[in-house]
């Protein structure tokens, strides 16, 4: 595994924010990846693999989330985290 971070930022669009459905596939896709996945705000990060942990981000509708990784997956990682979180379903 790399060291090196690949850190991207993306805003949440859901009218309902990162509730639990849009955190649990969040999660689900984590697991898919060679990768640590952390996903941040204001300064504080989390596992990408934890749903409590990114609920407890508590990002509404209009939050910057920040997504890092490293790992042989890292780049692949970011942008599919990018993908759900900046996604318009419920």
């Amino acid at each position: 595994m790399t060291d090196d971070w690949v850190e991207r930022q993306f805003t949440v669009v859901r009218e309902l924010g990162l509730h639990a459905r849009p955190s649990g596939l969040l999660v689900a896709l984590a697991a898919e990846f060679d990768a640590e996945i952390e996903i941040g705000r204001d300064g504080e990060w989390v596992s990408g693999s934890s749903v409590l942990s990114i609920l407890a981000l508590a990002a509404t509708c209009g939050t910057t989330l920040g997504v890092r990784a490293r790992g042989a997956d890292a780049l692949a990682a970011v942008e599919g985290m990018g993908e759900i979180i900046t996604a318009t379903g419920d």
